[in-house]
């Protein structure tokens, strides 16, 4: 089993793609995060959850997750930004780029 809390408690900015087996939007999703994955390799973690997987009960509580796909990234344990729904590649991108450019200025305006 995959411990949740060590890999959203990286430094690395961190995906999870929450998702079900029987969904159709999350089957859409998932060559979409395959592609992200594989493209932002280096910049961002990628991780899929499964929702039915019975080891992953807490965190769905947890995240209070109540429809699939849910999208999230996370640094250091705290969620940067949440979406439910098919989201499209370039969108992914959007966001990820939106993340590293406020940490970039939260890093600069630090000083």
């Amino acid at each position: 089993m995959v411990d949740f809390d060590k890999i959203i408690w990286r430094d690395a900015l961190t995906f999870v793609d929450f998702f079900a087996s029987w969904c159709g939007p999350c089957q859409a999703m998932h060559p979409i995060v395959d592609r992200f994955q594989e493209q932002m390799r280096g910049r961002v973690e990628v991780y899929k959850v499964n929702i039915d997987a019975p080891e992953m009960a807490e965190i769905i509580r947890r995240y209070e997750i109540r429809s699939v796909p849910t999208l999230m990234f996370f640094r250091r344990g705290e969620i940067l930004w949440r979406s439910s729904g098919v989201m499209s590649y370039d969108g992914l991108i959007g966001v990820l780029q939106q993340l590293e450019h406020c940490e970039h200025a939260d890093q600069h305006s630090s000083y």
